[in-house]
């Protein structure tokens, strides 16, 4: 398995700190608003890489967090006259049901930023012991972003450029500063805002802080996987090595992972450009799967365009799965030998080598999009190959090949989670033998009546091979 590291801008081999095992840590959202589709491409790209790795038998400890102290979320509790806390835990709630719905898997650990002040107080100041951050006079505590040799080998940029580029760049408390480009790690409390004691002052931590401790207490010093949106790599990610790697002194992170940029309508996503969707808004409109399919239509590290027709796109895509596990269902239902028939051997084989080409696409930097592709070469040969004629030993041996690449590593659920309503499927199955008969009496206006009228109720009839198959749209 190859995964490409954005620290060295190459393919490499994937190599686990301890056998067997994958540290991971993933950035989670800041939880002032429900999560828009932005948040999701990284949650579904990195939950699949997840679900792989367990694919493939690794147990993976991943860990993602909440960023639950921030000045949006601040913004958001003074607005509403509530407490910081109580927008935070509001949102963490609705993020929770928004991953559910697009079957994210719940992480190993998803730590809260308030919930670990005390570690980040204690590696703040073994910072400062080390020499790597101060204290300024009103108690901000900085990094000094000069002291680390090798800062900006994330990001690839040129610390002479960065500090070239600061010149002239004014913000709050630069002129505390030893150094434009030195960061907050603790900033004193202002009227109206959470705070926390600390040896500095009343306040609270600097947001790059958060996750270079939470990493540590949940996985170790080092770290296998480390991913995120692009967007993080610089000034957040670059941070991260710099804060974990000098209080730790040992390397943080092994593979650096970033997915690429989504877009709407072929336009970078913003709420002044009012093309801003949230997951619960697209929710409403698509099965959740159908955006789940869009994100992984695409290789994670190239941008991916968000879009009506796009979205109709994966939704026919995504069905034609669901109409292929509704085939192979109704054949292993009506098939009457039990065993492996003489000559199926090659049918199996096929099958599997259609799991292999998967497998050979997600080994190569986790390419979903060729997976994807050998997933629908395997649908071709199921509608095309197999029939109630063949043994249900066959079709069962399939339909679970199916079912793990799609369901279980890529995170599609292609079956109704709902009860099954059995009147409601007698009165259908009433009506299309109804549909045949009329047919077998040649009365076809009659039998294109009930397809309408069934039709108009969402049910799809279709006249096989193997007979007349019906399913809900």
């Amino acid at each position: 398995m190859e995964i490409f590291n954005t620290e060295t801008m190459t393919l490499q081999e994937f190599v686990p700190i301890t056998p067997g095992e994958v540290k991971m840590y993933v950035c989670g959202p800041t939880v002032y608003n429900l999560i828009h589709i932005g948040n999701a491409r990284p949650m579904i790209v990195f939950d699949t890489v997840r679900r792989y790795f367990e694919y493939k038998g690794y147990k993976v400890n991943y860990v993602s967090n909440f960023t639950d102290v921030d000045d949006k979320i601040i913004k958001a509790a003074n607005e509403e006259g509530v407490t910081a806390s109580e927008i935070s835990e509001r949102y963490i709630r609705e993020c929770k049901k928004d991953m559910a719905d697009l079957n994210i898997e719940p992480a190993t650990h998803n730590p809260q930023a308030t919930q670990e002040i005390d570690g980040m107080i204690e590696m703040i100041q073994t910072l400062i012991d080390k020499g790597f951050a101060y204290v300024a006079k009103d108690g901000t505590v900085y990094f000094s972003v000069a002291k680390d040799r090798q800062y900006g080998k994330l990001s690839h940029k040129n610390l002479e450029d960065l500090q070239f580029n600061m010149r002239g760049i004014q913000v709050s408390g630069q002129d505390q500063k030893r150094d434009p480009l030195d960061f907050v790690l603790w900033k004193p409390k202002k009227e109206g805002e959470p705070y926390w004691e600390s040896p500095w002052c009343e306040g609270r931590p600097g947001w790059h802080i958060e996750c270079s401790v939470m990493s540590r207490k949940y996985l170790g010093e080092t770290i296998d996987i480390h991913a995120g949106g692009e967007d993080l790599i610089f000034p957040h990610h670059e941070n991260e090595i710099a804060q974990s790697e000098c209080a730790n002194g040992k390397p943080f992170v092994h593979y650096w992972m970033h997915n690429a940029f989504l877009n709407i309508d072929n336009h970078k996503m913003s709420k002044s450009l009012g093309n801003f969707k949230t997951v619960r808004e697209v929710d409403a409109q698509y099965d959740p799967m159908v955006l789940r399919f869009l994100m992984l239509s695409a290789h994670y590290r190239s941008p991916l365009n968000f879009s009506a027709d796009l979205m109709t796109s994966a939704k026919a895509s995504l069905d034609r799965m669901k109409s292929c596990l509704q085939n192979l269902d109704y054949n292993i239902g009506h098939a009457a030998k039990e065993d492996m028939q003489d000559g199926e051997d090659a049918l199996r084989a096929q099958a599997e080598e259609y799991r292999t080409q998967f497998e050979k696409a997600m080994d190569d930097d986790f390419n979903t999009a060729d997976g994807i592709s050998a997933v629908f070469d395997l649908v071709r040969f199921i509608n095309t190959k197999l029939t109630s004629e063949n043994s249900k030993a066959l079709l069962q041996a399939v339909r679970d090949e199916f079912t793990t690449l799609t369901e279980s590593v890529l995170g599609l659920k292609l079956e109704d989670a709902g009860e099954v309503d059995e009147a409601e499927d007698a009165r259908i199955n009433a009506l299309v033998e109804e549909r045949q008969a009329a047919r077998k009496a040649r009365d076809f206006a009659k039998a294109d009546a009930i397809r309408d009228e069934l039709k108009a109720q969402g049910i799809v009839v279709e006249d096989t091979k193997e007979g007349v198959k019906w399913h809900r749209a």
